[in-house]
């Protein structure tokens, strides 16, 4: 039978210093000055709890702007019993040396970090003998602990308004020898109107009623981009084999009705140019349905690290679950928002969501979207950088002339960082599920239209 642990061995194996505390300590109390060197430091920091106290009282009175030494801290704390003025003046006295201020933080905050570190050690553990949650749940979660320690070490340093602009100029002269520049999607309007294409570390909203074409969109941004650059779809809602039509359709130029139906005469000559096209092609999908934000990121994590990833395709927010699924929908899509836009800046990808627009836009005379016909959530246009929605006036008014057939217009309702209220016209070619730049002028309304009425398209 193994011997009990005794308490104190665990607690020996906690990585900490007291004496480095108690300098740290006593040297702020005997000059406030180093407290500039005390960088982004907490209380938490601290392994002793006395220590925790006495650091939370001088930091609160040196932030006030009151001298704060041995007297004025033990005033502070006077009802508590266990803090004494022998006590603080004895950390005060152990001071070796204000001059190693700077070395007695690092090592504090080095020790705090490696608890945190073992923290989660013990966390992770806990959840791998979990059986109530799923892996993949619990795999997110792990991730997000190691990954939360990393974000806690990035500390941000304010930066003068002259070292930013000497830093930018480098940008800016990369962007004019063409490096650092947006990514294109393909749509030469829609480039010009995001001044130049997807940017990483953005959130991109594409929203439309069903049957306008938001597959067909995303698709058609993908695989433009995936000639140049990593792109993964998440498609819950279609299989690997819809989209695998789709995809013949769209590389091979060939109409989806043939596909479906060979013996009508499918081009053969044109599906081998769609297959020698996607063979450098960095495309790459995936059908799972019903995913969680945790299982999402979780997803997106792996192609990167496997094979890359720069332009991610979600397809689309309305079939993913919240976490917790007890929750009021709105609550699980403004988990979900938020995620996406957390993940695209953790990873450094552009993220392009597809998203359903509410009913209420069918009862509109123009029946083109707005904000507010984003369904469920008004968190989703909140954290979106870029919304943009489709309308085809076709499908809102049948009865319009074969001069509408092919016509598509993009709204960009929201920009972040440019231009917004603008209307982009695009062709969609139906039968190839896809979308093209659209030359000439947009059509007007045809006379047989006009005669019902609708010279207001």
């Amino acid at each position: 039978m193994n011997a009990p642990i005794d308490p104190s061995a665990l607690i020996r194996q906690q990585p900490f210093s007291m004496h480095t505390e108690q300098a740290l300590i006593g040297g702020l109390m005997m000059d406030n000055r180093l407290f500039d060197l005390a960088g982004d430091l907490t209380a938490e920091d601290f392994f002793y709890d006395d220590h925790r106290k006495v650091f939370n009282i001088v930091l609160r009175q040196i932030s006030a702007g009151k001298a704060s030494d041995v007297v004025t801290v033990f005033e502070a704390m006077r009802d508590d019993e266990r803090v004494d003025l022998t006590y603080l003046t004895e950390i005060a006295s152990f001071t070796p040396s204000a001059s190693n201020f700077r070395r007695y933080v690092e090592i504090v905050r080095g020790h705090s970090l490696s608890r945190r570190l073992m923290a989660a050690g013990d966390e992770i553990s806990s959840l791998a003998g979990e059986t109530e949650r799923g892996f993949e749940e619990r795999l997110e979660q792990a991730t997000s602990l190691l990954s939360k320690l990393r974000t806690d070490e990035a500390r941000d340093e304010w930066v003068s308004a002259f070292d930013s602009m000497v830093k930018h100029t480098h940008v800016l002269e990369e962007r004019a020898q063409g490096k650092r520049t947006a990514w294109s999607t393909g749509l030469d309007d829609l480039d010009e109107v995001l001044d130049g294409g997807l940017i990483p570390g953005s959130l991109y909203i594409i929203g439309a009623r069903p049957s306008m074409g938001k597959t067909a969109l995303g698709m058609t941004i993908g695989l433009n981009m995936a000639m140049h650059r990593p792109v993964g779809l998440l498609s819950m809602e279609m299989s690997h084999s819809d989209l695998n039509d789709r995809m013949t359709t769209m590389l091979s130029h060939v109409p989806m009705g043939t596909v479906k139906r060979p013996h009508k005469g499918l081009q053969w000559d044109r599906i081998i140019d769609g297959v020698e096209k996607a063979k450098v092609l960095r495309w790459y999908a995936s059908d799972e349905s019903n995913l969680t934000i945790h299982k999402l990121r979780l997803k997106a994590r792996r192609l990167q690290r496997k094979s890359g990833l720069e332009v991610l395709i979600v397809d689309y927010i309305g079939l993913m679950s919240g976490t917790d699924q007890k929750q009021p929908r709105t609550y699980q899509l403004e988990e979900i928002s938020r995620g996406l836009k957390s993940l695209a800046k953790e990873l450094g990808i552009a993220v392009v969501c597809l998203a359903q627009v509410s009913r209420k836009v069918e009862e509109r005379t123009e029946a083109s979207p707005n904000l507010s016909d984003l369904k469920d959530s008004g968190a989703i246009e909140q954290d979106a950088d870029v919304v943009i929605f489709i309308h085809r006036p076709i499908q809102a008014k049948p009865d319009l002339g074969p001069e509408w057939q092919n016509y598509a217009k993009l709204s960009v309702a929201k920009n972040r960082q440019g231009r917004s209220g603008c209307v982009l016209d695009l062709a969609y070619l139906g039968e190839q599920t896809r979308f093209a730049n659209w030359s000439g002028p947009a059509p007007t309304a045809s006379v047989r239209s006009t005669r019902k009425g609708m010279s207001d398209v």
